[in-house]
């Protein structure tokens, strides 16, 4: 890919450019915990997104976009939001200008391996390129954890998406061997180690689009929000679902409706599983680990009701599958890919098992990811 990209660079502008990569990312275990202030478990991947980046003496920003053979030119004086992909580099260099730093124009050509709608966050990954190669190239001097926030920031306004801060954060600070243990609160991590050879992780795409998606996590946030308010009033101190024991909620269960009751239960559960989940890879202990991911799914589909049938059927197919050690549904829910833990010798198999219940199943084909945990954003040396 390094290769590829500087031979489209100097085809297009004529001259040698730096190169950075930047990986998407999946998320172990801790989905829909973000928002309530909990704990999430991502790690980078080995599916990236390129950038290659050189000064032009002129205002402006030419992008080429290999993979879809595309060209745009922005006036760095006239930085507005746009339709499709673009938005996220014009995003990042709007916010950097907005702090202070100059940027004048430069020639870009984007490219990569991270499939788009599957899950890995691609969108995070262009930011986060992008953004470390501004960084690197003007010398900015931001930390990773400055450019993952300018990263979000264009994703809520540049982009639409009010996400949290885990995608950015794991393109940018991943590495190689370990999963990352992000507190959503204080935005400390720490890292998890995560080297098991013997196996891979594998997502197999439902193909079903996340249609309910962003409706629904909206009414979830509201449930998770009316749960605290309730019982806020009895412990005073609470101030997101990071703060109730399971011990609280019980006490006033009869205050909740049911439906908010199995909404804060989940998030509760989640975050204490992800804790032990850690304790258990801190250990090396992929197989109980493994377990606890199928709990989990267990509790995105029947007490927080984001999951659907394809991804159930899914875990259901992966259970049954010698090889794997745990699988659950990733990401917000509603459709979108199921992330398995894999022995390696058997992801052949599993891949040709997957693909045929599921098509005998539903009559359409899953795409199958195979990744392995590796490094955040770099410079492709």
């Amino acid at each position: 890919m390094k290769e590829s990209i500087i031979s489209c660079f100097v085809e297009q502008f004529g001259q040698q450019p730096l190169v950075v990569a930047a990986p998407g990312r999946v998320n172990l275990i801790g989905e829909h915990t973000d928002y309530n202030e909990g704990f999430v478990l991502p790690g980078a991947v080995d599916k990236r997104i390129y950038v290659a980046i050189a000064k032009n003496e002129k205002n402006i920003l030419n992008v080429y976009a290999s993979q879809y053979k595309q060209n745009f030119s922005f006036d760095l004086n006239e930085i507005h939001p746009v339709d499709g992909w673009a938005t996220y580099l014009l995003g990042m260099t709007y916010h950097l200008k907005q702090i202070g730093h100059n940027i004048t124009g430069v020639d870009v050509v984007i490219d990569g391996d991270v499939p788009l709608g599957a899950g890995m966050s691609s969108s995070a990954a262009v930011c986060s390129a992008f953004g470390f190669a501004l960084n690197e190239m003007f010398g900015f001097g931001l930390s990773r954890m400055e450019l993952a926030l300018l990263g979000q920031k264009t994703e809520h306004t540049f982009a639409g998406v009010k996400c949290g801060i885990m995608d950015q954060f794991a393109s940018l600070h991943g590495k190689k061997g370990h999963i990352m243990k992000l507190d959503c609160r204080s935005l400390e991590y720490e890292y998890i180690p995560f080297d098991f050879p013997d196996y891979k992780i594998i997502l197999v795409n439902t193909m079903v689009s996340h249609a309910l998606a962003s409706s629904e996590y909206n009414v979830r946030r509201q449930q998770c929000e009316e749960g605290v308010a309730i019982l806020k009033e009895y412990f005073p101190t609470i101030n997101s679902l990071r703060d109730v024991s399971n011990e609280q909620l019980e006490k006033y269960k009869d205050e909740l409706s049911e439906m908010v009751y199995r909404r804060c239960s989940f998030i509760i559960n989640e975050n204490a599983r992800l804790l032990h989940g850690c304790d258990l890879l801190n250990k090396g202990d992929l197989k109980s680990f493994g377990q606890m991911m199928f709990e989990a799914h267990k509790g995105l589909s029947k007490g927080y009701e984001v999951s659907c049938k394809e991804s159930d059927f899914l875990v259901v197919q992966a259970k049954l599958f010698s090889g794997v050690m745990g699988a659950r549904q990733m990401g917000g829910g509603f459709g979108g890919c199921t992330i398995n833990i894999v022995k390696t010798d058997s992801v052949e198999d599993f891949s040709t098992y997957m693909r045929d219940s599921y098509s005998k199943q539903f009559d359409v084909m899953p795409e199958i990811y195979v990744t392995q945990i590796e490094d955040g954003a770099k410079v492709v040396e």
